[in-house]
């Protein structure tokens, strides 16, 4: 049996933008996961915390978070999420080329670990500023605690889901 809507929905998907997984136009690819937990004792300002090594091609996917404990009783720390090189030269380090500013100083939280919809499913290297090709390299997703250092032990998890080409 055919939907009453069916022409009107399909009219909209097809005059979506549609960013697909491979450079030959395939719709699917292996989605990998990295699950990292990392637990903080007291972090000071600019502290980096590694939470994954992933391909600079990789395509992370919207379905990507990251979670945290409370992690200050008083200050106002906040967590970036971005990218350095493992080896010097490979690029310039980014460390908020994610998201930024996610506030882990007044409760248990969770964000998605890219902030702007509109990017999901980029590959890696497309974040990161400054590069305009990918460097064919494998690279650190990494948190920063920015803004002030935090003071309570807690817990950042990484969920992260990612294809590549």
């Amino acid at each position: 049996m055919a939907s009453q809507y069916g022409s009107r929905i399909m009219t909209g998907l097809i005059n979506s933008t549609t960013r697909t997984l491979a450079d030959a136009g395939e719709a699917g690819g292996r989605v990998k996961v990295w699950v990292e937990t990392v637990e903080l004792t007291a972090a000071t300002a600019n502290d980096t915390v590694y939470l994954a090594v992933i391909p600079s091609n990789a395509r992370i996917l919207g379905m990507s978070k990251v979670y945290w404990d409370d992690l200050a009783s008083s200050g106002s720390p906040t967590l970036d999420l971005g990218f350095t090189p493992i080896r010097s030269g490979d690029f310039t380090a980014d460390p908020d080329a994610l998201n930024d500013g996610l506030d882990v100083a007044t409760a248990a939280g969770s964000s998605a670990v890219i902030k702007d919809v509109a990017n999901y499913g980029k590959r890696a290297y497309e974040f990161i500023n400054g590069l305009t090709a990918d460097p064919k390299c494998d690279l650190y997703l990494i948190g920063s605690i920015v803004d002030a250092g935090t003071n309570q032990t807690g817990t950042v998890t990484l969920e992260l889901f990612y294809t590549y080409d």
